[in-house]
């Protein structure tokens, strides 16, 4: 095996625990039942490292088994790197027909087409996902196979989840998805998290999305602060109001769990007291984050809780009934473009 399809491996294996390096080598199906028990799981890493590679060269697997290994790697843990959503446009009529074998055929001619080294590899998920490996190179040098862009695409649906592209390289995925996929052309979804089963739940609507109708009623569990009923029902009634108001903004079960929305803000000083910041032609410009290991819960609670005002600004419900966590809010004046919520590339 040479040095490079060591040093991937090497990276693979530093990657998991030590616990879990069999059962990943067991789904790669590359060792023998025998190699598998000769190994000590318990022992350190690099010498982990150096029996495998002993073994591999043993079998004489070379790069291109290896790249197989760190695909089954990714897959196994998504939700790594950030992975950002694009979203195909303009289906053809005979989108909904494609097959698997007909996206692989075209997605690779057209790429081997533009470019000429680069390496692809495919692979269909349990879940119907497509992942794809792509290993950049071009007319002069070989495909770099230490940063590789992965791509994650279920056939007939309008998303594409992207990691570790660089610009000189999109304009090419792009025209090879839309041309596999049979759409007119693809956009930024403007929605990127280091989750890529986050991202998906969000998009593809894979969570239980349940929001409040006029019966729905708010857990008793509450403990009222006065034992007069007038004060219990008035504590009663707002408590059941916010609960109302958070959970139509996001829902009322467990949301996909982003860890941050962007806002960009492109605005006009608005306050009576200073002509000269109420004067100035060129536009404010900051922005605002939101982090939190779970965001749109978080949100949630802050309104249920009443640690926030209601009702909910269309800013932050806009997170998960629009499937975005990036947006540009633009001044309102006359003669400017409105595009509060509107959000760009």
């Amino acid at each position: 095996m040479d040095a490079l399809a060591t040093s991937i491996l090497n990276r693979i294996i530093r990657r998991i625990p030590n616990k879990n390096i069999e059962s990943l080598l067991k789904k790669w199906n590359c060792l023998s039942a025998d190699q598998l028990r000769a190994l000590d799981y318990t022992r350190p890493k690099w010498m982990i490292v150096e029996h495998i590679v002993s073994f591999c060269e043993e079998n004489r697997l070379n790069l291109k088994h290896i790249t197989t290994l760190e695909m089954i790697y990714h897959i196994e843990n998504p939700n790594q790197g950030t992975w950002h959503a694009c979203q195909l446009a303009e289906a053809q009529d005979d989108a909904v027909c494609v097959e698997l074998t007909q996206f692989k055929e075209q997605f690779k001619a057209h790429l081997h087409g533009v470019i000429r080294h680069i390496s692809i590899k495919m692979k269909k998920h349990e879940d119907e996902a497509i992942w794809i490996r792509i290993a950049w190179g071009d007319n002069f040098s070989k495909p770099n196979h230490l940063k590789p862009t992965y791509v994650v695409h279920h056939l007939h649906t309008s998303y594409v989840f992207i990691s570790n592209l660089m610009v000189k390289h999109k304009i090419f995925l792009c025209q090879a998805l839309v041309i596999a996929t049979k759409h007119g052309y693809i956009k930024d979804g403007h929605l990127s998290t280091r989750s890529l089963t986050a991202m998906r739940d969000l998009l593809l609507r894979h969570y239980q999305q349940v929001f409040p109708n006029e019966h729905s009623r708010i857990p008793q569990e509450r403990n009222t602060l006065s034992s007069h009923p007038c004060i219990g029902k008035e504590h009663g009634d707002h408590e059941e109001m916010r609960h109302q108001m958070s959970c139509e903004a996001f829902g009322h079960s467990p949301s996909p769990k982003l860890e941050t929305a962007v806002y960009r803000l492109e605005t006009r000083y608005r306050g009576n007291g200073n002509n000269t910041l109420s004067d100035r032609e060129e536009f404010f410009r900051g922005v605002v984050r939101f982090s939190s290991s779970s965001l749109l819960d978080s949100l949630r609670h802050c309104v249920a809780s009443g640690m926030a005002e209601g009702p909910v600004t269309p800013l932050l419900s806009a997170i998960i009934q629009r499937g975005r966590n990036y947006f540009v809010i633009t001044d309102k004046s006359p003669g400017v473009s409105s595009q509060a919520s509107a959000q760009r590339a």
